[in-house]
């Protein structure tokens, strides 16, 4: 690793074929074309005086204590901003300059409180720090004039202070919110000497524009911005680098320990997909792993309407193996399963996909990706050859024109987010497909070309008739389809796309997007020498969800833009490691490295592996565990890391499945929604109580590094292996890596992994084997992984889910910055104070119609069920559509989504159903209900009997 990394070079890297070789205090140093002086001192060893600069933001020139001489040149240029030119001799260091700067630092302190050795960020200051490099010893100006050090705080921001009297003025935050997060939240207010940071228009940091990524803190050289955990707990003694366990960005960072509290969370400069940026969940809110709900002990009951009993470890463990096996010799071997976890490791994950299969002895697993990507997975696999997006973060970089398709990636994956803006702000054009305004239509500095804002369901019409005008306008690439894909699929599906049926005119009343602009659209995507397709929920979770996914492969291959950087189809994964759940064997049909369970040579190499037989057919999903729940032929559940009775469609349907089973395992760190219907609780560790890898969204495995010891006294691991040898099936892992190491022997696309190579290169995107030993950023380059690409005909079929006269908006629903997922982890944070309960987004028309006011109540019914949420109005949502998100249990929000799914992968339709909006004054019957249930739920795990009074009856003695 470059031992600069660490360091902080004061500007930006430069890449360039040109080398220039200057002289600096006598040392010769070659650098890049374009690199500045002050970035070339520090790669000869020569660290200049700086306050304004730093490596991630471009050179301001502002703080005057980088000049340095130049031979033959008048003055004192700044080294951030003199850029190296051939044959220049620098001098860095002379009585001159030392004079300069100790002025320039004089004058600095003149204005800035001298409380050093009270101040949060004592040792940890930059200001502080090149007031002893420049050798200041006094401040002749005195403190009786006109300064800034009694300025009030701003203390709004619940994660950091902002300190004006401690501004110097440097720029650095003003330009991180621009440059790094393209927020534009913050500007100088006031000339001279009363310039001043602001947040907007003279506002508090709460009432601004400001999202709390961070970015303004971790550039501050002074106490002006500081975290609060700072101020309160004091400076770090040590530090650990981790992995982000929010969304599938999976950002790096370095957890700053005080013992083993967490001081603060530092965003890794040189983390590979955030390259030193954060949003507010992983700078943040990081709290909930060690909240008061947090359940730390293992409990058992009966029933659910039993109190909750504490027990030890081995007894939890052992009441649910012994439960597992009697429902087992009841029902069947069929008739229990497991839940794996998106948020869990890919060794935790594993893990539970191998219990279930060898210990259980049924394929009965499935995971969170079944509600969220599982058509990802089936339509590039039928398409392109692999379940998994194309290209690294980075390659967005190099994209011309860049097509967003039902994503808002400044909500879902705001890291992602504003490098996709920094593309866009240099000139990339772009081109959003989305039933709702999001951010990225238009924000600060960036608009979209086009925003094709089409009617909830309409997808896969839009998508074909977007190839109708590439196809028939002759925007293909002929020759990339000659060489790379599958001649007869290529013409069958041309033949298709071009029938009249799927021109633009014919689809514009459908989708409610114009001909024009969907013709404008394909010919900007085509015309371009890069195109990049970026797509999410809004594409998947559709009844036709594969069938877009495919739609979208076919567009990129039409266009050539495969195989590259800069292009590529990019599924924007929603949580830590949906990726990697799917890539360690969470369906039920697929082994690990998405292998059929039919394959009998496949089969053949885990039964020698794991030392057992496994059962040739493919389980059940998540959907029919729940009708056979109710059939009364699937009587048990592991579920570790997931919430189903929160974020799985049709609320009612899916607790009517948990109340009819007999034996219920959670593993989780809260008494969550689907806990409460649990009789065994084993606890969960946070992402801080681990050792594993996660796997992004474009197949980056990073490492989890534990910083803490597992509070419960296990991680989630641990447990997994416990409940095997409880079964009677022998895990005897001592560590992750060695998980690892077997994933490695097991799966093709992991052969080259493991961690000590993770460690060496800080983090490596599969496939990685002989063939790519460091990893393949771009997947697909000279051929597809099926060999030729394939094009599969997308005929456009409506949804079985119609408006009606009773019926008749479209509710759609997403997600919102400041939450995440079921909220479990957010909603214990100061996070709620953006974001406190889930909205309605109702547009002026309708609301209208309807009498609805901001801020009323209003019921919200669909053929499932109903609701009542708080309203928003608002032009963000067209006529015809409400829009909500589902981060408060309470909210219900899936009491009213139906079981409608894709018709390939069960994946629900979230995106599309038909609902009534109407004014109400008091909570719906479900709500009422709900209440009341989880109350009593709350009440039984506080009215726990303790472990000498338990029950010694139910764990069979």
């Amino acid at each position: 690793m470059n031992q600069l990394n660490d360091l902080d070079c004061g500007t930006p890297a430069r890449v360039s074929e040109k080398s220039v070789t200057i002289e600096i205090d006598g040392i010769a140093v070659s650098v890049a074309a374009g690199t500045s002086v002050m970035r070339a001192a520090v790669e000869a060893g020569v660290n200049v005086p700086k306050l304004c600069a730093t490596d991630s933001l471009e050179p301001f020139g502002s703080c005057r204590l980088c000049l340095v001489e130049i031979e033959g040149r008048r003055g004192y240029p700044a080294s951030c901003t003199t850029p190296c030119e051939l044959g220049m001799k620098v001098r860095t260091q002379t009585p001159k300059l030392a004079d300069l700067r100790k002025g320039m630092m004089e004058l600095y302190i003149s204005d800035h409180p001298l409380d050093c050795l009270t101040c949060p960020t004592n040792g940890n200051c930059e200001l502080q720090d090149m007031a002893g490099v420049v050798g200041l010893r006094e401040v002749r100006y005195g403190y009786e004039g006109k300064n800034h050090t009694k300025l009030a705080k701003d203390e709004s921001n619940p994660y950091f202070s902002y300190d004006a009297s401690k501004c110097i003025v440097c720029n650095r935050c003003v330009r991180a919110c621009e440059e790094t997060q393209g927020t534009f939240a913050l500007t100088i207010s006031g000339r001279g000497f009363e310039s001043r940071v602001s947040a907007g228009q003279d506002q508090s940091f709460m009432e601004s524009e400001c999202v709390s990524c961070g970015a303004c803190v971790d550039a501050c050289p002074t106490a002006t911005l500081t975290e609060k955990t700072v101020i309160m707990m004091g400076q770090a003694e040590h530090s650990k680098v981790t992995t982000c366990a929010y969304c599938g960005v999976g950002c790096s960072f370095k957890a700053e320990m005080k013992g083993n509290e967490v001081v603060r969370m530092v965003p890794n400069k040189n983390g590979h997909a955030n390259h030193g940026h954060a949003c507010v969940k992983g700078r943040f809110a990081w709290g909930y792993a060690t909240h008061q709900d947090r359940m730390l002990k293992p409990m058992i009951r009966k029933a659910i309407t039993d109190p909750w009993q504490e027990v030890s470890w081995d007894e939890a463990v052992n009441y649910a193996a012994s439960e597992f096996r009697r429902i087992q010799a009841k029902f069947g071997k069929d008739s229990i399963g497991g839940i794996t976890s998106s948020r869990c490791t890919n060794e935790e994950t594993y893990l539970v996909q191998k219990l279930v299969r060898a210990a259980f002895g049924n394929n009965n697993v499935d995971t969170c990706a079944r509600v969220c990507h599982s058509p990802t997975g089936y339509g590039l696999k039928q398409t392109l050859g692999e379940s998994a997006g194309t290209q690294t973060f980075d390659s967005v970089m190099k994209a011309d024109v860049i097509m967003i398709i039902g994503a808002n990636p400044a909500s879902a994956h705001p890291v992602f987010a504003s490098q996709m803006k920094r593309r866009l702000r240099q000139g990339a054009k772009l081109i959003v497909i989305d039933p709702r305004t999001t951010e990225m239509v238009k924000s600060p500095h960036i608009a979209a070309d086009y925003h094709l804002k089409l009617m909830p369901g309409t997808n896969v019409a839009v998508i074909t008739a977007l190839a109708h005008v590439v196809m028939s306008e002759g925007l293909f690439d002929a020759a990339f389809i000659a060489e790379r894909c599958e001649e007869q699929s290529f013409q069958d599906w041309q033949k298709f796309v071009l029938q009249p049926e799927n021109s633009p005119e014919a689809v514009a009343a459908l989708t409610g997007v114009s001909a024009e602009d969907i013709r404008g659209a394909a010919r900007l995507f085509a015309g371009g020498n890069n195109g990049a397709i970026y797509y999410g929920l809004g594409v998947t979770e559709h009844s036709q969800g594969s069938t877009m996914v495919m739609g979208i492969a076919n567009l990129a291959m039409a266009t050539g833009n495969v195989g590259r950087e800069g292009v590529g189809v990019n599924p924007l994964r929603g949580q830590n490691n949906v990726q990697g759940a799917c890539d360690m064997g969470s369906f039920p049909h697929e082994l690990p490295g998405y292998r059929h369970i039919s394959d009998t040579t496949v089969r053949t190499e885990f039964e020698q592996a794991w030392q057992c037989t496994l059962d040739p057919e493919p389980g059940l999903r998540i959907p029919n565990m729940f009708d056979a729940a109710l059939d009364g032929t699937f009587m048990g559940l592991y579920c570790e890391g997931e919430d189903i009775v929160q974020s799985d469609p049709n609320t009612q349907h899916v607790t009517a499945a948990l109340a009819a089973m007999e034996c219920i395992v959670v593993q989780d760190l809260f008494l969550n929604e689907t806990a409460k219907y649990a009789h065994v609780f084993l606890p969960g560790s946070s992402f801080l109580e681990k050792d594993g890898t996660f796997t992004n969204a474009e197949r980056r495995i990073s490492r989890v590094r534990k910083v803490m010891p597992a509070k419960a006294g296990k991680s989630d691991w641990e447990v997994t292996v416990a409940l095997a040898n409880a079964l009677g099936y022998p895990m005897a892992y001592q560590h992750p890596s060695e998980i690892m190491d077997e994933i490695a022997a097991l799966t093709p696309t992991f052969r080259g992994v493991s961690y000590k190579k993770i460690d060496e290169l800080g983090s490596i995107q599969w496939p990685c084997n002989d063939a790519a030993p460091e990893g393949t950023p771009t997947m697909h380059i000279g051929e597809f992984l099926r060999g030729k690409g394939r094009f599969i005909n997308t005929q456009f079929f409506a949804t079985a889910e119609k408006v009606t006269r009773k019926f008749p908006l479209i509710l759609t629903t997403g997600r919102i910055l400041s939450q995440y997922n079921v909220g479990a982890q957010t909603r214990r944070t100061d996070n709620v104070m953006w974001h406190g309960e889930d909205r309605l987004e109702v547009h002026p028309h309708d609301a209208e119609e309807r009498g609805i006011k901001q801020d009323d109540w209003v019921g919200i019914e669909s053929r499932a069920g109903q609701t009542v949420l708080r309203a928003t109005i608002t032009e963000r949502v067209q006529p015809g559509v409400v829009y909500t998100t589902f981060h408060f249990p309470e909210s219900g929000a899936n009491v009213i989504t139906t079981n409608n799914s894709d018709w390939a992968t069960n994946c629900p339709e979230y995106k599309v159903t038909a609902v009534q909006v109407m004014p109400v004054t008091q909570p719906s019957a479900w709500q009422k209900t709900y209440n009341r249930f989880s109350d009593e739920q709350i009440q039984l795990a506080k009215g726990l009997v303790s472990s000498d009074e338990k029950d010694l009856a139910l764990l069979g003695k």
